[in-house]
């Protein structure tokens, strides 16, 4: 099994109170959907900084992102079907889907 990991780029946050609720239960549901598929779920990020070559630090993202899920699949196309059925691509957003390399433990 490999592990993917979804990026959520961009995205309008619901207008009301009432939408951000309903938005908040299709996504726990579609998390829910990927049972143990599901190995880090629901990482929002916020306060972000981004420190750039020269070593100063900018407030925000330099490419929109608001969070991330880390999921297992056999396949690049099992991950990808499951990135289709995010509640994500409802508000507009956008999702990033890369297999993630497992590198050697240093000694």
């Amino acid at each position: 099994m490999s592990r993917f990991l979804i990026v959520y780029l961009g995205g309008h946050p619901p207008s009301s109170p009432e939408q951000g609720q309903q938005h908040f239960k299709k996504y726990m549901d579609w998390i829910a959907s990927l049972g143990e598929a599901a190995i880090s779920p629901a990482n929002p990020l916020k306060n972000t900084q981004t420190v750039l070559p020269d070593g100063s630090v900018t407030t925000g993202s330099a490419m929109a992102m608001s969070g991330y899920t880390i999921i297992e699949a056999e396949y690049l196309e099992d991950a990808l079907t499951m990135a289709k059925s995010c509640p994500f691509l409802d508000i507009d957003g956008t999702l990033e889907v890369s297999e993630m390399v497992e590198m050697p433990t240093p000694k």
